[in-house]
Order: structure tokens, then sequence, then C-alpha cells
């Protein structure tokens, strides 16, 4: 009796191997895809973090208008990326339906839009954050234009 496999058998196992590594490949490259969408998803959560940390570290910041900036390409691995902010006020310590008084306390949102290139597309990611200032001139004449006040 002799012993081994027969030309027939090695035929079928390398046909059977070789639709198994060209299903490997392919989820091999869709996970290669999802891994490069999300290391850019990173880079920018890291932009935006830092972003906002430079603008909660200045005052007074222009509120109502946007402001915006590019981000150098060394930060950025090479890639287009920006950002846009919105300063608003958010909440007073005056009752409500009351303009907060200058000087008093009161809750600033900063809006923060981080965007960058990723391929042909641009993506966004938008992130907020709170603090506390104090009211000015053009925060009180907001509230009041806001809630209806006449002077």
């Amino acid at each position: 009796m002799r012993r081994g496999f027969t030309l027939l058998e090695v035929l079928i196992a390398t046909a059977i191997m070789g639709i198994a590594v060209a299903g490997l490949m392919g989820n091999l490259r869709t996970s290669l895809t999802n891994a490069s969408k999300l290391s850019d998803y990173d880079r920018a959560a890291m932009l935006a973090r830092r972003q906002m940390d430079e603008l909660l570290a200045v005052r007074p910041l222009p509120k109502f208008g946007p402001m915006q900036g590019v981000f150098p390409a060394q930060m950025t691995g090479g890639v287009a990326a920006g950002w846009t902010a919105v300063v608003t006020p958010f909440e007073s310590s005056a009752p409500p339906g009351v303009p907060p008084a200058v000087g008093s306390r009161i809750l600033e949102r900063i809006a923060l839009e981080v965007w960058w290139q990723q391929g042909e597309q641009r993506r966004t990611m938008q992130v907020s954050a709170y603090r506390s200032s104090l009211a000015t001139q053009e925060d009180v004449q907001a509230s009041e234009m806001a809630l209806g006040v006449k002077r």
C-alpha cells in the first residue's frame, strides 16, 4: 500500500487554500481602511483638545463672530486641517428673563469645529466647552436682544 496524496487531493487542497487566502486579503484591506479612518479621528480629537485648551486660556475672546485658523502640516501629518470657533454667552447668574448686569458672572460656551481633508472629502468634528466669565456690555446687549428687552 502506498502512502501520500494523489495529485487530485493536492489540487483540491491548493484551491481551498487559495480561496481562503483571497478572503483573508479582502478582510485585511477593510481592516487597514478602518484603521486609517480611526487614526484620522484620533488625530482630529488631539487637535481639537489642543485648540480648545488654547481657547480656554485666552481671556477675553471675541464673542459672536467666528474665529478660525489652520493647523501646521507637522501637527497633522501633512493632511490639510483647520478649525473654527464661536464664543457665546450661555447662562448668567441673573434671574430668568432678566439680562445680566455688566461685571456679573456668566457662563460662556466655546463651540469648536475641527475639519480635515480625507481624500476628496472634508470631515469635521465638533466639541464644546464652558467657562466662567464676567459679563461685558456686548453680552448685556446680546441678552437684551435675545430676550426682547427694550432700553
